[in-house]
């Protein structure tokens, strides 16, 4: 199937190359996970091999990013060797209407979260099927778990509420292993009426080292739909 044919694919290049656009010369950008910012990786490289994009260094949030970033000719920096993040682009798997996100669908949300609420600006990428109402609307919370916490932080999910599972993976046997050899129990909350205070309550449990609740970072999303059989992207601000 060719791009053409493909509209759900060509919005998802649409909204990454939109948020690639807003990559300037000299600029640190945090490098996100997933399918839509594999494509302003991808635009971020053919901008630097065409010349219009200089000096430009990304700090990738997962293997997946570091890979890509490689292959289309991205140069890379660690957190130890910059003092800043001038923009960070990633996706999300809710955005609620107060710009909080539910993060972690591909296990890397601890990275993202280190990289995307040190940046002085964070663009998040998505599709109108990421947009809800209300977190934990279709998609259950991330955390991500030490191996000998496991149960004692399912036990203490259950006390507040949440309904845990740990992610088990797809094409492999056993559960899914993230980039820092933990493990992610996926939670289904009834009502998450203050993300805030949910987010800290969570990372209160010791064992857990980062849940998938970002709030209070977002700076601008750009959301790609479909419209009249063409892709087009509208943005959100606050």
């Amino acid at each position: 199937m060719t791009t053409e044919q493909d509209p759900v694919k060509l919005m998802k290049q649409q909204v990454g190359f939109a948020a690639a656009d807003r990559v300037k010369s000299g600029m640190i950008v945090g490098l996100g996970t997933g399918s839509t910012t594999a494509y302003t990786i991808q635009a971020l490289g053919d901008r630097i091999k065409s010349g219009e994009l200089k000096d430009i260094k990304g700090v990738p949030t997962s293997f997946q990013s570091e890979v890509l970033a490689k292959q289309y000719g991205v140069p890379l920096a660690t957190l130890d060797e910059i003092d800043r993040i001038d923009v960070a682009i990633d996706g999300a798997d809710e955005v609620d209407p107060h710009l909080n996100l539910i993060k972690g669908g591909g296990a890397a949300h601890t990275r993202e979260k280190v990289v995307d609420y040190l940046a002085t600006q964070f663009i998040v990428v998505v599709d109108s099927s990421k947009i809800v109402d209300k977190l934990g609307s279709t998609f259950r919370v991330p955390i991500e778990v030490i191996p000998m916490a496991l149960t004692p932080v399912m036990r203490a999910i259950e006390k507040l509420g949440g309904k845990p599972e740990l992610r088990m993976g797809v094409k492999k046997a056993g559960p899914v292993i993230t980039d820092q050899g933990n493990m992610v129990i996926d939670v289904k909350f009834d009502d998450i009426a203050n993300p805030g205070e949910m987010e800290k309550s969570l990372n209160n449990l010791p064992g857990v080292l980062e849940n998938g609740l970002f709030v209070d970072c977002t700076d601008l999303v750009l959301v790609g739909e479909i419209q009249d059989g063409k892709p087009v992207v509208r943005e959100i601000s606050k």
